[in-house]
């Protein structure tokens, strides 16, 4: 309503904005599950080692009690409070030694090398929770539905094909996050990579899908337990690659953003593979949807940029577009909140069409959208077309957008001729 003015002068007002930024999402805070038992058994030092007598040994194994409660997401933004929550790679050597000779809880350490992983390859922020046995993974899923930013979810050397199926259907279910999975520790077969279960000659790969990304072999990092236990070694200890691998996306997010393909990455912390594969080997297994993980260059790199199932899931084969689809549906989603229950009129479909297109130009202009102009990179449509009177009877609002999002170069090609030299 106009303000009536008695006194003559000159008046400020306030107007609200046409245009109401819609902010994007973060893509890459990740959430970890684990089987992890209330008391662990982790190698510590042993302060009374004694070289010289045969029965002694430089380590022992010790309990450790597990602070963070069963079933319940804890966030992590650093190494040192998983240590707090969780453990240490290590026991204290202050501790008295287990009784009898329990194993040391290698599935733990698997969940804490890829937390570390992920910290060290560019992660800060994660959710981490633990279970003890594989059936309460429902109830943990159900705690990451409720927590709104995550945006990738792994499970770290959890292969059995239920625990994979219901972290897809999770993510799937959400519509805004992405499962990395992991592939077996080593395979004497590798076209056992590129078949599931369900084949005539069944295989180990995940159902196609391409709200998730497999990657194949694990990787070999220093893990100071394994060194306590024998000291003449190198202290490598074979880990999933997800939790790496989730460091690498939120670093590639960071860095680029979330259209860039998370591969041609370094990984950090990594000093060799179960599985060394050739370029033969990744021939036969990249069309598949196998994301190989290669030792090049004396470097070992994530080499691959496909979703699972590869070229079966057509304009979704690649994790990057796929990503940047969910990206651009949840930004719209949280930054549009405001039409509900606006009225549905044309300045309303106006507005979001202003809205959207601002934010889709931020878009374009950052790289993620193909096209010399906003024009060709996407259209936004709301109007009468799109909103008929049924619609609208019926409290609908209808907006339609299209996007050409920019795919990887995932084959570089080079084509060398010789030809003779000019005259002078």
């Amino acid at each position: 309503m106009p303000t009536n003015y008695a006194s003559p002068g000159v008046y400020v007002e306030e107007v609200p904005a046409a245009i109401r930024a819609i902010a994007g999402v973060s893509t890459s805070t990740a959430a970890f599950v684990g089987v992890v038992p209330n008391t662990l058994h982790l190698a510590a030092p042993n302060p009374d080692f004694d070289s010289a007598v045969t029965t002694s040994k430089p380590f022992k194994v010790v309990d450790v009690a597990v602070t963070a409660p069963a079933k319940v997401p804890v966030l992590i933004t650093n190494w040192s409070q998983f240590v707090k929550n969780f453990a240490d790679l290590t026991g204290a050597a202050s501790k008295a030694a287990s009784a009898g000779t329990p194993a040391i809880d290698a599935p733990f350490l698997r969940l804490a090398h890829a937390v570390y992983g992920f910290f060290n390859n560019g992660g800060s922020r994660c959710y981490v929770a633990r279970i003890t046995a594989e059936t309460d993974l429902d109830a943990v899923l159900s705690a990451f539905a409720a927590i709104d930013e995550i945006a990738l979810v792994c499970a770290p050397g959890m292969v059995s094909d239920s625990v994979r199926d219901k972290i897809v259907l999770h993510c799937t279910n959400s519509g805004d996050r992405f499962a990395i999975l992991d592939g077996p520790e080593v395979t004497a077969d590798i076209t056992t990579l590129t078949r599931i279960a369900a084949d005539p000659t069944p295989g180990v790969m995940p159902k196609k899908t391409d709200f998730a990304a497999w990657y194949y072999p694990w990787v070999k990092v220093f893990d100071p337990g394994t060194k306590l236990q024998t000291p003449t070694g190198d202290g490598a200890f074979a880990v999933p690659p997800s939790g790496h691998l989730a460091g690498i996306y939120a670093r590639v997010d960071t860095e680029r953003g979330v259209f860039k393909a998370p591969a041609n990455e370094v990984i950090r912390g990594a000093l060799d593979v179960t599985h060394a594969l050739s370029r033969a080997d990744q021939e036969s297994l990249n069309p598949k949807g196998v994301n190989c993980i290669r030792v090049l260059n004396d470097n070992i790199y994530a080499w691959g940029a496909r979703t699972v199932g590869g070229d079966g899931n057509a304009d979704l084969k690649y994790i990057s577009v796929r990503r940047t689809l969910l990206f651009l549906r949840e930004s719209i989603d949280e930054g549009t909140q405001w039409a509900v229950f606006e009225p549905n009129t044309p300045a309303l479909w106006a507005k979001i069409r202003r809205n959207i297109t601002a934010f889709l130009t931020t878009v374009w202009r950052s790289g993620a959208l193909f096209g010399s102009t906003p024009q060709e990179a996407f259209f936004v449509k709301c109007d009468e077309e799109t909103n008929q009177p049924e619609d609208r009877e019926q409290g609908r609002v209808i907006t339609e957008i299209g996007v050409a999002i920019v795919r990887p170069a995932e084959f570089v090609i080079f084509r060398v001729s010789q030809s003779a030299p000019a005259e002078q």
